[in-house]
């Protein structure tokens, strides 16, 4: 068993008006605890601090490193303020308090609640924590209920701040919202193309052509690093351009409520109909106005295609680029091919131009599966399936005799206990017995891991055996076998081609 203290603190975003709750007071009252304690003398204290998440469920980083580090039997005793700091969810807190716990042998300490298991004797603090949960949990509710109301008489007031600007504005000194010097611009000239009528690959190549950084560069450069921007090299994604364009905020429009959570204490959230949205015209200065925000509404609907059935095809979503790693596009009408349309402003990439025929693609990707396949079906069948059966057949005589040493050890107490045999006797025989249990125990526990390693590589070898026979009688490349056999395909000019196979058992044989 561990020989650690486990202090676990939790402050909340609603607890954070509550002085007492402070994370300060809740460490100094747990080690002042500890310190006046005899049993803790000799023990490692560890602090695990939960800093604006939620008790109504166990989605927090530090419990869940707390309850994994008590998994490994490092932990031996948990303290807390009071049982609402670990959790004001009664279901999920008694499964811990009755099952995980005791069978860990960890004890539990909450210092408000006078509340510690290791004086119950096996208990686990009856009606009176049931209780104290019950009240916690619909305190829990009614408070964010009550946090959320007030929440929104702010979004209302137009008080709230969000605390991410979109693109094109900066928090100013007191918080609001103002242009940005060096990005209103750009957001200017983006509204003023489309409603020139240019399209979003147009735009892409002004912007391209402008060296504009896309909003993830622009936010590294200034050491906000919260987008992977390896891929970007400067050229905007048509997904960013058409978020910015149906921004209403740029009209000074601020919106917010756009989403609820599914429940109280989840973290899953839905989006409401726009007609729920809370919107507060002149709330900040405008970047553009409402006229051409209309107009701009109006070109993109105009160009917007009806909404097409999604293409299904066996390499959907595996075809990638190899210089730029972006997804290669698949166009045309009668034949198709895959092409990165990603450097198609980028003159200069080596990717430029970069194309290659859907046919050839799968015909290629066939021919090597199918070679795969013959050699797998070709090799030996070197099934070790009667020396599994052996193994387990061995595997259950020493269960036999384990439980055959361990009546022995019944017996042999039993016998002292009637004083047919004496201390001596007795404390000689057990540890014989002793001796070969562990033997035993160390032979099964080898055994056992090899059985199941032959397990699973029999089971391997059998779907390896299984997907190359459906290559052989399918005869044609398949979305089943696609999704079954290769992650990813990497297209390189010179139609060289790389495959990321997803069972990587089924090319190693071959090699």
């Amino acid at each position: 068993m561990g020989n650690a203290i486990g202090l676990y603190i939790r402050l909340s975003s609603e607890d954070n008006k509550v002085g007492s709750y402070s994370i300060e007071n809740q460490k100094r009252a747990l080690h002042q605890y500890v310190d006046t304690r005899d049993w803790s003398a000799e023990m490692e204290v560890l602090e695990f601090v939960d800093n604006g998440y939620s008790g109504t469920n166990f989605e927090r980083p530090a419990v869940q490193e707390l309850l994994g580090l008590v998994q490994e039997g490092k932990i031996c005793c948990i303290i807390v303020k009071d049982f609402t700091r670990f959790g004001r969810n009664s279901i999920e807190v008694g499964y811990f308090m009755e099952m995980v716990f005791p069978l860990y042998g960890v004890r539990f300490i909450s210092i408000n609640d006078e509340f510690d298991s290791a004086q119950l004797h096996g208990d686990t603090g009856g009606i009176n924590v049931a209780f104290k949960y019950l009240i916690s949990e619909f305190y829990s509710r009614d408070l964010s209920q009550k946090y959320t109301s007030a929440k929104y008489v702010k979004f209302r007031r137009g008080e709230y701040q969000s605390r991410i600007c979109p693109y094109g504005y900066q928090k100013s000194a007191d918080g609001r919202m103002e242009p940005d010097p060096e990005t209103a611009e750009n957001v200017k000239f983006l509204f003023e193309l489309a409603a020139a009528g240019k399209n979003t690959t147009d735009i892409i190549k002004a912007l391209y052509d402008r060296r504009v950084p896309t909003p993830g560069e622009y936010k590294a450069s200034r050491g906000q690093c919260y987008h992977d921007i390896s891929r970007a090299h400067g050229i905007w994604q048509r997904s960013t351009i058409l978020d910015i364009l149906h921004d209403e905020r740029y009209t000074g429009t601020y919106i917010i409520g756009k989403r609820r959570r599914v429940e109280i204490g989840s973290n899953h959230e839905q989006m409401k109909e726009e007609s729920e949205w809370i919107k507060i015209p002149d709330h900040h200065p405008a970047l553009i106005s409402k006229e051409l925000f209309s107009q701009v509404q109006t070109a993109i609907r105009h160009v917007k295609s009806e909404k097409k059935k999604v293409a299904k095809y066996p390499l959907k979503g595996k075809v990638f680029c190899g210089c730029c790693f972006h997804g290669m596009q698949r166009i045309g009408k009668k034949t198709y091919r895959f092409a990165c349309t990603h450097s198609k402003v980028n003159e200069s990439a080596p990717c430029h131009g970069l194309t290659i025929s859907e046919q050839d693609l799968e015909n290629l990707l066939f021919e090597i599966l199918n070679k795969q396949a013959q050699a797998i079906l070709n090799l030996p069948d070197l099934s070790r399936a009667g020396r599994l059966d052996a193994e387990l057949a061995k595997q259950t005589e020493y269960d036999r005799q384990i439980e055959g040493y361990l009546d022995q050890k019944r017996l042999l107490y039993e016998r002292f206990l009637l004083k047919q045999i004496s201390l001596e006797d007795y404390t000689s025989q057990k540890t014989t017995v002793d001796r070969e249990l562990e033997r035993l125990r160390e032979l099964h526990t080898t055994l056992k891991a090899r059985t199941m390693q032959m397990q699973i590589d029999e089971k391997t070898k059998s779907a390896r055996r299984k997907l190359a026979q459906e290559v052989v009688e399918t005869g044609k490349l398949t979305a089943g076998l696609v999704d079954s056999l290769i992650d990813k395909v990497y297209v390189y000019p010179g139609d060289q081609v790389e495959i990321l196979w997803k069972m990587k058992d089924f090319c190693m044989e071959v090699e």
